[in-house]
């Protein structure tokens, strides 16, 4: 039985749809950063944002059969992380250092 694929990279239906829910979740993360009540929701959707992206360069990566785009999701992945509680400790202490 045939795959249901698309014009678009050669890939299958399903993991165009999980592309395009991937990118509707960060828009809905991107209206929680900006109209968050508190600075913690705001830092909590921008680290959701940075993993969701994550996602979405792996899923980019399988479409287009570029294994290397791996490597740089998981470098963006820690880049993300280490941002992140370098934001949390700023806005606890109000210094990094």
């Amino acid at each position: 039985m045939l795959a249901a694929t698309s014009a678009f990279f050669g890939t299958d239906i399903p993991t165009l749809v999980a592309g395009i829910v991937l990118l509707f979740s960060i828009l809905l993360m991107l209206v929680r950063a900006i109209a968050g009540p508190t600075v913690w929701d705001r830092i909590l959707a921008l680290n959701a944002i940075g993993t969701k992206s994550v996602l979405v360069v792996a899923l980019l990566g399988f479409m287009t059969k570029r294994p290397e785009f791996l490597d740089i999701a998981l470098v963006y992945a820690i880049l993300n992380f280490l941002a992140t509680i370098a934001i949390l400790k700023y806005a606890r202490t109000r210094r990094l250092g």
